[in-house]
């Protein structure tokens, strides 16, 4: 075999080595390497919260403790509270709830499942104050989330005590 032979089979070869790199350079041939973010593991915002540590007590005291039922409401509806309940359910709860409570916020017509709960009903205001508190505090289920990281145990409070005030 000639000289110039042997040369350009070794720049055949080095040309097909080249485009065989650039095919998985490029993405042409993707392939999922083990660094790649989006085949790592991950998780919602609030998917699987962890449970509280044992024998913890939150920095603002406890709300409640689990197995003695509904707690009662510490604090008293007066203007104050009523108000900064007003403000806070109008931040948090009326997308889905609506202004007056009547389950019919702007979100609310996206929700296929189950319609946010009327809460200037008799089901709900026929509650304790203990649990409307934990209904906020833990969510439902599927269907509300839990506010118990977005909003401290005073505002949960304020909240209910503006709940009791829908029904008028």
């Amino acid at each position: 075999m000639k000289l110039i032979d042997r040369l350009l089979l070794l720049g055949l070869g080095v040309v097909v080595l080249a485009g065989v790199i650039l095919l998985f350079t490029f993405d042409v041939i993707k392939i999922d390497w083990i660094s790649f973010m989006e085949i790592q593991p991950s998780f919602k915002p609030m998917e699987n919260p962890l449970p509280v540590p044992v024998d913890s007590i939150p920095i603002e005291g406890p709300a409640s403790i689990p197995g003695l039922g509904a707690p009662v409401n510490p604090v008293h509806a007066d203007n104050v509270s009523i108000t900064r309940g007003a403000q806070l359910f109008n931040i948090n709860c009326s997308h889905c709830h609506g202004a007056a409570g009547h389950g019919d916020g702007p979100i609310a017509i996206y929700l296929t499942k189950q319609k946010p709960a009327d809460l200037t009903s008799d089901v709900t205001q026929n509650l304790s104050d203990g649990a409307i508190f934990l209904t906020i505090s833990d969510g439902v289920p599927g269907f509300m989330p839990a506010l118990n990281e977005n909003l401290n145990v005073r505002d949960r409070w304020d909240i209910v005590n503006f709940v009791r005030t829908l029904k008028q």
